[in-house]
């Protein structure tokens, strides 16, 4: 480990500049260099393990090893394997960086990488809180990166042409990323300076469909005294706000929208996973759970929807965005599941059913109508729930103002309950 320059820059506002510098060095230290010129420290840290460095870092790879605090982690890469090595790099680094951010010696972070490069920093990055500066310049920015992002809120930039060298296109990605990079940790710097004031935070789960009962009910938990975010039911969203309730940041959870259990059961391409709706239990928080838009199972356009549902109810949200109506037995099932989460709830939890719609085209005349799903929704969760765990049971529909108000006033009064 050479770290003087960083050393030699105490209380400076550093970026971590993290990646394979065995192969991709001298690309690390022009984006280095860009951020120098700045204005901004910079701290390099080779993740690379297969061969020397071709720029010379602040934290060597061998330093960024010893973090994860595996002995004969020498051995491991001696055997030059690139997949063992890529998971283990990453690993340490999570560890190293997430120390460092800790003990404030770094204030954002910054990569460059293809494949092993773009794994390993983006494990590292997701290792960061929410609102820390992380930036990953990659090769696979323009594809699927749900993989690389998981729950965090890392930034992907395509790199455009391969990270090898500097030319006249890479060039430019790269002065950009600094740019950006630095611009992120000004913005981060300038918070932690003026911090806002802290309100008690609370979540809520959204969609397009139940947009109206949220906002309403928004408003009036907020009028309250508290903070609320809003997060999208879109399967990464519902991800999301199961991480954020895990972590102990939020006091109360308003869950109005459980729909990712139905692409979860049925096969739709929004689901939020078999841990949906369990953060909550875990971390003993007040909370109230409605049944919004499990009427609906996503799928994308009406091409992709599997042929065995060629005889269901559809409706086309849009061109990319194809729903289909669960069936009674699938809503049936969907009632045990939400009750059997539920019962698990050791803080204050009230169900409310919106009788009328669970969503917008569930409601009369609309094309999800289906009174006898409906029902048999209802009557799986009423008969399941443990018998103390209040129901209230409504004649609105979830849109409705009345209803958005049974559900905020059902929270806050468990809120109160719960202090």
């Amino acid at each position: 480990m050479t770290a003087a320059r960083f050393q030699d820059s105490p209380g400076r506002t550093t970026i971590a500049v993290l990646g394979t510098f065995d192969t991709k060095g001298a690309e690390h230290a022009f984006v280095a260099d860009a951020i120098r010129r700045a204005g901004f420290a910079t701290l390099l840290i080779d993740v690379g393990s297969l061969s020397e460095p071709t720029t010379t870092p602040d934290i060597s790879s061998d330093a960024v090893a010893r973090a994860a605090g595996v002995p004969d982690y020498r051995a491991l890469l001696d055997r030059r394997d690139r997949g063992e090595s890529v998971t283990f790099m990453g690993r340490a680094a999570a560890k190293l960086i997430s120390g460092l951010a800790a003990e404030n010696k770094i204030h954002g972070i910054i990569s460059l990488g293809g494949g092993g490069g773009t794994a390993i920093a983006t494990t590292a990055m997701r290792a960061l809180p929410v609102g820390f500066p992380k930036l990953m310049v990659s090769t696979l920015a323009s594809g699927q990166t749900a993989h690389y992002v998981g729950t965090t809120d890392i930034t992907m930039m395509p790199a455009i042409v391969d990270v090898s060298g500097i030319n006249r296109v890479s060039r430019a990605i790269f002065e950009n990323a600094a740019g950006a990079i630095c611009g992120m940790v000004s913005a981060y710097e300038s918070r932690r300076r003026t911090p806002a004031p802290d309100k008690p935070l609370v979540v809520a789960s959204m969609f397009g469909n139940t947009t109206a009962c949220v906002t309403e009910a928004k408003r009036i938990v907020e009028a309250a005294g508290y903070e609320v975010l809003v997060f999208a039911a879109t399967g990464n969203g519902g991800r999301s706000m199961e991480a954020l309730i895990a972590s102990g940041m939020v006091a109360g959870v308003l869950d109005i929208t459980t729909t990712e259990w139905a692409d979860e059961l049925v096969g739709g391409v929004l689901t939020a996973g078999p841990e949906r709706l369990d953060a909550t239990a875990k971390a003993k928080i007040p909370a109230i759970v409605t049944p919004g838009c499990l009427d609906m199972v996503n799928f994308g356009e009406r091409a992709t929807v599997p042929a065995k549902f060629a005889d269901r109810t559809f409706y086309q949200h849009n061109p990319q965005v194809t729903l289909m109506r669960t069936t009674p037995a699938e809503c049936a099932q969907l009632g045990r599941i939400l009750a059997d989460k539920i019962n698990r709830y050791e803080a204050p939890v009230t169900f409310l059913i919106p009788r009328k719609a669970i969503s917008v085209i569930s409601a009369p005349g609309q094309a999800f109508h289906d009174p006898a799903a409906d029902e048999a929704l209802f009557l799986a969760i009423k008969s399941n729930l443990r018998p103390e765990i209040p129901i209230v049971d409504t004649p609105h529909a979830i849109n409705d103002p009345e209803f958005a108000r049974a559900c905020a006033e059902a929270l806050l009064a468990a809120l109160s309950r719960k202090r």
